[in-house]
């Protein structure tokens, strides 16, 4: 009896000892499943981890490039421009700063000469802010664009047109690529823009046609060609309208009209331009139509010019320009015709070097109170004496680039005429000469 209880207890624990491994081995299979499942969702949120700190990386990354972006100087004519951008919007602040010391001969009516920081030999020393924003996305949407520029003498900080901030330009517009460029206010004379007689003018600006405002100015005595690129408002427009318009077959084409605002005639005071360039390779052909309304009288210009390149360094440019104005019937119409020819020579190095004749000829043209010709596009509507001779203008220079945005220069010009034409530069003499030292930044 004895032995038959040992017999089944032992048979009990051992049926006991095997249910209870039995139950042991389930549960470290589920315990190995439950950490083969964990270690499975760590891995995944590893990776998820590991895609975040990318995208973040990412984001950071643009974040920065944006903010150099932000900051740093276009690579335009406007040299080392600030521009800032948020979103859709950008605005950019530029400007010249041009000091130059002259010497100049028949600096008055006595026949003196003077030596003496000026006006800036160039191009005239301004400040501007420039921006646009985009209303919608892809490359062609329109962009409403504005431009506020004001122009100051170095020399005295005083601004360049009294009372006046933004003379050189107060303008809004829209621009897109199928549209081109809009604008509404005052702003360059199309005529003088690198859309027309800018790529032909003078060697100091752009030789591409393009639907920027620029070109040569009215400083000094070689300068004086660019009134016939003029309007009733002189060498900018007010209450302007100008289009321009960039094609991709290499032209670029403008028309530009401003309105008189003379109460009770629509056409007084006005000017029409319609102007045409041609980009190829190597050369640009350009020119324009200007008829403008001055007290009831009309004045008009034909141009015709361009640039090519005859050698890696070397470029030529000229124009020509046929200019006639209705004068006060006792005097007549005025007859002008005028051409220039230049030379930029541009060797590898930071050296560049500039040469240029230009040739006025006037026929019965206007003279003010003084006996000096007036410009072109000047009131005529009561003159009483006229002038018939030649205006001849020999000029060079030479920079030297310190940076793209930082240079000197040595420049000369020397102005001779011919005939009863007197220039008001040279004070009633028959010829001037002027040499200046200066120095050049952009921002």
């Amino acid at each position: 009896m004895q032995a038959k209880k040992l017999i089944l207890m032992s048979a009990a624990l051992g049926l006991a000892s095997v249910t209870a491994q039995a139950q042991s081995t389930d549960q470290l299979q589920q315990a190995l499943a439950q950490a083969q499942a964990a270690a499975a969702q760590a891995q995944a949120a590893a990776q998820q981890a590991q895609a975040a700190l990318e995208q973040a990386l990412a984001a950071a990354e643009r974040a920065k490039q944006s903010s150099v972006a932000a900051a740093t100087a276009t690579k335009s004519d406007t040299g080392g421009a600030l521009t800032v951008g948020s979103g859709a919007n950008s605005a950019t602040l530029y400007g010249l700063i041009d000091v130059t010391l002259v010497n100049q001969n028949n600096a008055n009516k006595a026949g003196q000469s003077v030596t003496s920081p000026r006006v800036a030999w160039f191009s005239g020393n301004r400040w501007g802010m420039t921006g646009s924003h985009a209303t919608g996305t892809g490359d062609d949407a329109i962009k409403a664009i504005f431009r506020l520029e004001s122009e100051y003498e170095s020399q005295t900080g005083s601004m360049d047109t009294a009372n006046v901030l933004f003379n050189r330009d107060a303008w809004l517009g829209i621009e897109s690529k199928t549209l081109g460029k809009l604008t509404f206010g005052r702003q360059n004379a199309l005529a003088r823009d690198p859309a027309a007689s800018a790529t032909y003018g003078d060697p100091y600006g752009s030789p591409k046609a393009s639907v920027e405002e620029g070109g040569y100015s009215n400083n000094n005595d070689f300068k004086q060609l660019i009134f016939y690129a003029g309007s009733a408002n002189g060498t900018r427009i007010n209450n302007g309208v100008v289009w321009k318009k960039a094609f991709s077959n290499g032209f670029v084409g403008g028309a530009a009209y401003s309105f008189g605002g003379v109460v009770g005639s629509f056409a007084t005071g006005s000017s029409m331009t319609g102007s045409l360039a041609y980009n190829g390779a190597g050369f640009t052909v350009a020119g324009f139509v200007t008829d403008a309304n001055i007290a009831n009288l009309k004045h008009k210009t034909f141009s015709v010019g361009g640039n090519v390149q005859v050698m890696p360094i070397l470029r030529l440019y000229g124009g020509y320009f046929d200019y006639t104005a209705q004068q006060a019937a006792p005097v007549g119409e005025r007859k002008d015709t005028a051409w220039t020819l230049s030379a930029k020579l541009a060797p590898a190095g930071d050296f560049d070097y500039e040469l240029g004749y230009q040739v006025m000829s006037a026929k019965n043209a206007g003279v003010n109170g003084s006996g000096y010709v007036q410009n072109a596009y000047s009131d005529t509507h009561s003159l009483t004496a006229t002038a018939t001779g030649d205006r001849k203008t020999v000029y060079g220079s030479g920079f030297y680039h310190l940076d793209k945005v930082t240079e000197f220069y040595l420049a000369f010009d020397h102005l001779s005429t011919t005939g009863h034409y007197l220039a008001a530069q040279a004070n009633g003499f028959k010829s001037q000469s002027e040499l200046g030292l200066g120095m050049r930044y952009k921002f």
